[in-house]
């Protein structure tokens, strides 16, 4: 199936909610994480980032600081400004951008090797122990770094630093007698080299993502051949003596992928290693790795997914747990789980064109991408919680890795950056161009041309998106342009209407897509109304913790409640299953956002405090009419420390 990329150059984001937040990352969020990398940011982690580079490359003197895989924040970061480039030319962001380029190319060792860690630590150890330290991930990341920044610039020295170290790659593993027989701990560079690939077109480099993915999981397993190598010693103190070689489903590496039926382990690189499977099922047109793609996904979308769009149930390993275990309270769901989520569907749409994909995609994108950032854009989560106590987190250490505001920055400081560079690329998501069709995958405003055959379909999107339902998709070429547009249909909208013209639209529903095929005139006009009622959301029966309760949301969005506006004790509140919602314009930091309220009730008991912990027969509870008020996901913690829940009992 041909897939041609969206140029970022020919899409600019229109839209007044996701608009504001590439802005808002555009003129806050990049600068204040260049003084993140550069420690000065107070009250913060330090990261380090770029003096361990100017140490590697030596420009300076000290000691490297920081995780194994700290130069992957610049990564992300150099990605963010590439993207941002091409919404808006920045000469000074772009300068910036080149010298830090050409210091990380003076960080590179002669025979191509990038690693400002075993550069200035541990020289002597490169590729010793793949299973634990991230050195094929950190080297992914800079791939990605260098590809994006040549496709926004057309400047290719990070590409050539790219490319030097992929090819240094490409002679280290593989099959000959002289190469090592192994594969990342973490997944990355699978979905980098593919980029890389469609980029460069040199074959190799798709080749070698066959090698890793399908070397996998074999036997002899390649991380206990390494550990007996290097005498038995590990990276990670935590979790126990070199945890991470043994509990190699972790690393979705316990059995090869074709014999593998579940989403397992550390859910991002899950997400990662499934999106560089589905970019190389699609271009090498490889069907077994096809169906392993389609059979994991159903896994993790129909047993393993968080309403939130969140994946990862469990603190230990930042990892899947087992089918139908959500917890709410004690979820991990990081940042870049939702991330490398929305980069899976991504490349299974592409793949399928199927709305199922753009729908799991949405969700991530409207409650916990965007949640992961504070409305400041200088806060942000690492750990996207449904319910929170604020009281409970000091003294009970299973929820050791819950926050319930955003922090400045992270030791670990993985999420931010990505944060980033995923909201300056959204455009990458919005549409898939293939060579007869254009899919419509989100309803985000923008101007948009796209090459069809020899001409230009442009077009431009409008609305007040995920808050209105009405939607404009007027067409712009000044020449007739034939081709197809195949509609998303929101899986959470129960009876949309699309008119052409003023018309009723008549084309063929597929996969939950509305194709229309025509020849498109300028001035032609798709009106599409996406009713948004507030819909109640039931659990699955088989996950205990949602037994009893029900969720609210509107549109994409999932709605919360929270401490703010509904005091203390949230788990007492109760929603009658008749009671009526209203919306409501936000005021405040929820300005030009929807509200939802509804009358339900809080059971307490008059000073509960003096009362004892159990009462024989009679409930000592009373019920009080209250109005509960529900805020968006995605903005809670923008007013402090409170409660907060998303799943409400319901009566």
């Amino acid at each position: 199936m041909k897939v041609m990329e969206t140029d970022l150059h020919t899409l600019k984001v229109t839209d007044p909610f996701l608009g504001e937040y590439q802005r808002l990352v555009r003129d806050v969020v990049i600068p204040y994480q260049w003084d993140a990398l550069n420690d000065r940011i107070p009250d913060a982690d330090p990261s380090h980032a770029i003096a361990n580079f100017r140490i590697a490359a030596d420009l300076q003197e000290g000691e490297f600081y920081g995780m194994v895989f700290q130069d992957s924040d610049v990564a992300k970061w150099l990605e963010a400004v590439a993207w941002s480039l091409c919404q808006k030319p920045d000469p000074e962001l772009e300068k910036t951008a080149d010298d830090v380029i050409t210091l990380i190319a003076a960080a590179q060792c002669d025979d191509g090797y990038l690693n400002t860690w075993f550069t200035v630590k541990a020289p002597g150890e490169r590729w010793t122990n793949l299973a634990e330290c991230h050195e094929l991930y950190t080297a992914g990341h800079m791939i990605e770094a260098a590809v994006a920044y040549f496709q926004a610039t057309g400047k290719r020295v990070l590409l050539d630093v790219g490319c030097r170290l992929a090819d240094h790659i490409d002679r280290v593993f593989g099959p000959g007698v002289d190469q090592l027989q192994g594969y990342d701990g973490h997944p990355e560079i699978e979905l980098a080299l593919m980029r890389l690939y469609e980029v460069t077109g040199e074959t190799r480099y798709r080749d070698l993502v066959a090698y890793f993915v399908e070397q996998r999981g074999t036997q002899p397993h390649f991380y206990d051949t390494e550990f007996e190598k290097r005498g038995g010693t590990w990276h990670w103190p935590n979790h126990g003596t070199a945890w991470m070689v043994k509990d190699k489903a972790y690393s979705q590496a316990h059995v090869p992928l074709s014999e593998q039926d579940s989403a397992i382990g550390h859910a991002v690189r899950f997400v990662y290693l499934m999106t560089g499977v589905a970019h190389l099922a699609r271009l090498a047109g490889d069907e077994q790795k096809r169906q392993d793609c389609l059979r994991l996904w159903q896994n993790m979308a129909r047993r393993q997914l968080y309403i939130t769009g969140g994946i990862g149930s469990q603190s230990r390993g930042e990892a899947f747990s087992h089918d139908y275990d959500l917890p709410n309270d004690t979820v991990y769901a990081e940042s870049c789980a939702s991330i490398g989520l929305m980069m899976f569907a991504r490349r299974m749409l592409e793949m399928e064109g199927d709305s199922h994909y753009a729908d799991v995609m949405e969700r991530a994108l409207y409650n916990t991408v965007l949640g992961g950032m504070a409305l400041d854009g200088k806060h942000f989560f690492y750990v996207n919680p449904l319910e929170v106590q604020p009281r409970s987190l000091p003294f009970n250490h299973i929820y050791d890795h819950i926050q319930p505001v955003r922090q400045r920055w992270f030791g670990c400081a993985c999420c931010p950056p990505n944060i980033a560079r995923l909201l300056t690329s959204i455009g990458h998501y919005i549409y898939t161009p293939q060579a007869d069709t254009l899919f419509i995958n989100l309803y985000i405003g923008n101007r948009a041309e796209i090459p069809v055959g020899e001409r230009t379909l442009r077009l431009q999107l409008s609305g007040n998106y995920p808050w209105q339902e009405n939607l404009t998709l007027r067409i712009e070429s000044p020449e007739p342009v034939k081709h197809i547009l195949a509609l998303r249909l929101p899986d959470w909208c129960p009876n949309p209407t699309i008119t052409l013209n003023g018309d009723p639209a008549m084309g063929e529903i597929r996969k939950g897509y509305l194709h229309l095929r025509r020849v498109w005139q300028e001035g032609d006009t798709l009106s599409l109304t996406l009713p948004m009622p507030v819909r109640r959301v039931y659990g699955n029966p088989l996950v205990r913790h949602q037994a009893g309760k029900v969720a609210v949301q509107r549109g994409p969005l999932v709605y919360c409640l929270e401490q703010a506006d509904n005091g203390e004790e949230l788990h007492n509140l109760w929603l009658p299953e008749d009671s009526v919602f209203t919306t409501l314009d936000g005021k405040g930091i929820f300005a030009h956002k929807v509200l939802i309220q509804a009358d339900g009730y809080k059971r307490t008991a008059a000073q509960a405090e003096q009362q004892p912990l159990w009462h024989y027969d009679t409930s000592p509870v009373r019920r009080t009419p209250q109005k509960l008020t529900f805020i968006p996901w995605f903005s809670w913690a923008n007013r402090g420390e409170g409660e907060m829940r998303i799943w409400v009992n319901e009566e």
